[in-house]
């Protein structure tokens, strides 16, 4: 198996910064690329939304995407980014279907993402994007928890 892609997807939490330093050791390891996604929720499309927005500012997703934007500039400052060939990139959307997609699209060899590791209770009614990914992925799943 030839590891030459590494996704990150990260929404910047504990578990997220855990993944990419796991994903960075790989990357120098293995000499490959990674490829930091965070995926923005439009808080319209969420099912809670109708009732607490009564009016959306015009240009919400576009300041949310430039300040994931930022925030991956962060996490990955520019010298990291030169070291491990980086592609940082924010999408809109749904982040099990972005992340899995995402993979299709650009090849990825292996993902690595934090998890939660909600309880029992939660993960029933929240569900578990990193359980999503590891069934839909077309590559392997690597999960980093929060210790």
């Amino acid at each position: 198996m030839t590891i030459k892609t590494i996704l990150v997807p990260t929404d910047f939490s504990e578990p997220s910064v855990l993944a990419l330093a796991s994903a960075k050791e790989l990357a120098r390891a293995l000499k490959a690329s990674i490829h930091l996604l965070h995926v923005v929720q439009d808080p319209l499309s969420q099912a809670w939304a109708l009732e607490s927005y009564g009016s959306v500012p015009a240009d919400l997703l576009p300041r949310l995407e430039a300040a994931a934007q930022k925030d991956l500039a962060k996490a990955l400052p520019e010298s990291e980014q030169a070291t491990f060939r980086a592609a940082l990139v924010t999408e809109v959307g749904s982040p099990f279907s972005k992340i899995v997609d995402y993979a299709k699209t650009h090849h990825v060899d292996l993902i690595v993402m934090g998890t939660h590791g909600r309880g029992v209770i939660a993960h029933a009614l929240l569900g578990s994007v990193a359980e999503r990914v590891v069934r839909l992925a077309p590559c392997p799943v690597m999960t980093v928890r929060a210790k």
